[in-house]
């Protein structure tokens, strides 16, 4: 008996029960901010909830202090430091101007006192100690290279560090997207070392107490602001990196390019306050439904049931038509057998407002066993009389929906 080659084809089809909304409402207009670069994230989910020129390399002033921070610890995690470790000031440590711990040489802080002087009072002098404890030959330029090293191996494309303050310099440069990859990395990371970032005030040894204050300006707002650092000079403008939590989401976002503190305060309210109020969560997909029914071969019967592997949520749009689309992709036929639950393809769900696309495993609800010899005589037949009239095969056929 002759036999047909038969060719697995890939198939898309609409998955309409999921749900394909009415189009975005017409002139809708998206956030607009102040600040001339910006990115903020939803971290629970992980969507961009806005990203303004977020990838153009610029000048990120104190706010490149996160990195020395971020390998402070690391270096506390595996065991290089430890927060009662007492370390020397260089000369060099000691020179700095600006925003200061006011070390001396015949100071030895200890790692805490120069994370807590780091983060609160911004002490140019603290990243310095730390980065030169870190640096594999015991200087400022080399812990710059070995943190610019780092920040590439974590997705940090546009991140070069001549430093480890953010002190004014030729070729120190991070993206507004870069500093939010290092916030959240943070946050996510080092939970235990992140309530350091919520602390308003702190004076090493009465040395600054009018330098005391956290530059903060939302910690006090009561919109539950935890974190994470300001950042100021003549070129780079006002900046923040900043998160807040309230209920059960958190959002993180950095901006620059700011004009003056105030301006920093209330762009940094306004973004807080739109992120939380301006996005709702909604369950596009629930798991283990079916949604569509794709064709099989040589299987009992002529179609098995498909369903996303698990329940679905997305971050959208409270006021505007959030316009959710819908797709599944699968070999098509399925080959038989099948059993219920085996990953069969992908449903890849689009939200068009805010061009998030989320995937998910697209699996079978039923089994479906292989056929026996009349199905199989039944299947080689259809399949040359398809090749004689050049029929195609059918793609999924969605199931309908309620609501």
């Amino acid at each position: 008996m002759k036999t047909g080659t038969f060719d697995i084809l890939r198939r898309t089809a609409a998955a309409f029960a999921v749900a394909v909304l009415a189009l975005a409402a017409p002139g809708a207009r998206a956030f607009e901010t102040a600040a001339g670069s910006a990115w903020v994230i939803d971290h629970n989910t992980g969507q961009i909830l806005l990203s303004h020129n977020a990838d153009v390399p610029l000048p990120p002033a104190s706010m490149s202090k996160l990195m020395t921070l971020l390998m402070a610890f690391e270096a506390l995690d595996d065991g290089r430091l430890t927060l009662d470790t007492r370390l020397p000031v260089s000369a060099h440590a000691m020179s700095f101007g600006g925003s200061t711990m006011f070390l001396t040489t015949a100071d030895r802080p200890t790692v805490e006192d120069l994370i807590r002087g780091v983060i609160v009072v911004s002490g140019n002098d603290a990243s310095v100690v730390l980065a030169e404890a870190l640096s594999p030959d015991g200087t400022e330029e080399g812990f710059a290279r070995i943190a610019t090293e780092r920040a590439r191996q974590l997705g940090m494309a546009q991140t070069t560090l001549r430093n480890a303050s953010g002190w004014p310099a030729e070729g120190h440069v991070m993206s507004m997207h870069d500093l939010g990859i290092l916030a959240e990395r943070i946050i996510t990371e080092h939970p235990e070392y992140y309530t350091y970032f919520a602390q308003t005030e702190f004076d090493y040894e009465n040395r600054a107490p009018a330098n005391r204050f956290n530059r903060n300006p939302i910690l006090g707002l009561g919109i539950g602001a935890d974190g994470l650092k300001t950042g100021h000079t003549q070129e780079a403008g006002y900046g923040l990196v900043g998160s807040a939590v309230q209920g059960d989401r958190r959002v993180t976002f950095v901006i620059s390019g700011l004009d003056s503190a105030e301006a920093r305060a209330r762009e940094s309210e306004r973004i807080v306050t739109w992120a939380f109020r301006q996005f709702v969560m909604e369950e596009v997909v629930r798991g283990g439904v079916e949604i569509a029914r794709a064709p099989v071969f040589m299987g009992t019967g002529e179609t098995v049931g498909l369903a996303a592997a698990e329940s679905v949520e997305m971050l959208v749009p409270a006021l505007l038509d959030p316009e959710i689309t819908a797709e599944i992709t699968y070999q098509s036929p399925l080959p038989a057998p099948i059993a219920a639950g085996d990953v069969v393809g992908e449903l890849v769900i689009r939200q068009g407002v805010r061009d998030v696309t989320q995937s998910v495993p697209l699996v079978a609800t039923e089994d479906m066993a292989r056929g026996g010899l009349m199905v199989r005589l039944r299947t080689a037949t259809g399949m040359i009389l398809g090749e004689v009239l050049g029929e195609d095969d059918a793609a999924a056929e969605p199931v309908a929906a309620d609501g």
